[in-house]
């Protein structure tokens, strides 16, 4: 049961040294109990308080690690209901499923389209996270050599084991044991031998039950079992349940410290239309899915999806950013032309790539507005005439550019006589409004 903060406190060292990084012992408390700090934070609290309060300032959704090494994905530790009350911490899986069924291309393309469907998208490395292999047929052997294929050929990509027959899921298990795989289909009809098998190969158990009060039940009795790590499915499949579902699960977990449904919710968006499919997979990354089943991975939808979770998973208090200094886009000389532009992620992304497109070498100015675009900060009054005069004085620029010419963006031509007024012997050349049009003006520039 969470304790209150008073009661948190009393179990406390109560030096109020700040170590914690708060300013008495009391605010870290509070802080404690309403899951914004972890107790770790705290380095002089006794091993009996940690022993008290350790389950009291766990996470209401139990973290999980799905997969191993440098592909392993982290879910759950979440402790909001809404993004911008703190922010989502770790973002949802996407995972491919493979049915035992398909034709062997079938399912050699699949391992591929998981393989090769990273992209780099402000920085980020985004791809599908797993595999799902799905015992259609009911035959374990199948099942198996299925599991062998997909650890062959893809050994680091995490991998869902989907049946609910213990025999089938050792045949497929025993080819990633330790790799932190999830067998899912643990039914109150199959608890027992799941749990051993899962418990062999060190496997995360993916428990699934028609509702949550059966739901509630089945972690309760898996639990019991001596299972900690688990993923839940209460059943939902249309769009209107997931939502629903998943809503009520993140509410009793989180507002209501209810710990039998305080775990990572898996949803199966497969879908024979792939909008449709998209549209039910992006409720899921949108409504608390930590894991997103689909049952296939065109460029197109990954691209969505892939800017979707991204969205929802970064902190809308602090604005994607990338660092303040000059960039080298391409080879620059002391000739090559000079852009200015603000250090928010997207904005530096697309006008670095439309510049390489150009295949113009240039020098890319890039400054501190705290992560926002030009017109936002512009407005904000980060991205002034004066600021931009005293960045590109103190960048060091001036060493390295035998001109004495800067190129802002169109939106911003205003501030084009400011600038010259603080940056002495500099002429100021308004850009283009849209980067799409950066590499006409770079190559008619240096034409």
């Amino acid at each position: 049961m969470a304790l209150s903060g008073v009661e948190i406190f009393k179990l406390l060292p109560k030096t109020n040294c700040k170590k914690c990084g708060f300013p008495t012992c009391l605010a870290f408390a509070m802080k404690l109990a309403q899951r914004q700090a972890t107790l770790d934070a705290c380095p002089d609290v006794s091993e009996e308080a940690k022993k008290v309060l350790g389950e009291a300032s766990a996470p209401p959704v139990r973290p999980i690690t799905f997969g191993s090494g440098e592909k392993a994905v982290k879910m759950g530790e979440e402790t909001v209901l809404f993004r911008h009350e703190k922010k989502f911490v770790n973002p949802n899986a996407f995972v491919l499923e493979i049915r035992d069924t398909e034709e062997d291309a079938t399912v050699e393309a699949k391992i591929d389209a998981v393989l090769n469907s990273e992209i780099n998208r402000v920085g980020q490395l985004l791809r599908i996270d797993g595999i799902c292999i799905t015992n259609e047929s009911g035959d374990g052997g199948k099942l198996g050599a299925v599991a062998e294929k997909v650890a062959t050929k893809a050994p680091e990509v995490p991998v869902i084991v989907n049946t609910e027959s213990p025999e089938a899921a050792e045949a497929a298990l025993k080819h990633f044991t330790g790799k932190g795989a999830i067998l899912y289909g643990v039914t109150e009809g199959n608890a027992e031998k799941m749990a051993e098998v899962a418990k062999a190969h060190k496997a995360t158990v993916g428990v699934k039950a028609e509702g949550l009060e059966a739901l509630s039940a089945l972690t309760e009795k898996v639990k019991g079992l001596g299972v900690e790590d688990m993923v839940i499915d209460g059943g939902a499949r249309r769009a209107g349940e997931i939502l629903e579902q998943n809503t009520l699960i993140r509410r009793a977990a989180i507002k209501k410290s209810f710990k039998a449904l305080g775990y990572p919710v898996i949803n199966f968006a497969q879908r024979e239309d792939g909008m449709y499919e998209a549209l039910v997979a992006g409720l899921g990354v949108c409504k608390y899915g930590s894991i997103v089943v689909v049952s296939s991975a065109e460029k197109w939808k990954n691209l969505a999806l892939f800017t979707l979770r991204q969205n929802i998973y970064t902190d809308p208090q602090v604005p994607m950013q990338v660092e303040q200094k000059i960039y080298r886009i391409g080879e620059p000389t002391a000739d090559s032309p000079l852009i200015i532009t603000t250090n928010f992620s997207l904005t530096y992304f697309i006008v670095s790539g439309e510049i390489e497109n150009a295949k113009v070498p240039a020098w890319l100015a890039v400054m501190d507005c705290e992560g926002l675009s030009v017109l936002t900060a512009w407005a904000a009054g980060k991205f002034t005439g004066a600021k931009i005069a005293n960045f590109i004085k103190e960048s060091g620029i001036e060493e390295e550019v035998s001109h004495r010419e800067l190129i802002i963006p169109g939106y911003v031509a205003i501030l084009s006589g400011t600038i010259e007024e603080k940056l002495e012997g500099w002429k100021v050349t308004v850009g283009p409004r849209e980067a799409n049009a950066i590499p006409n003006f770079l190559k008619q520039k240096v034409a």
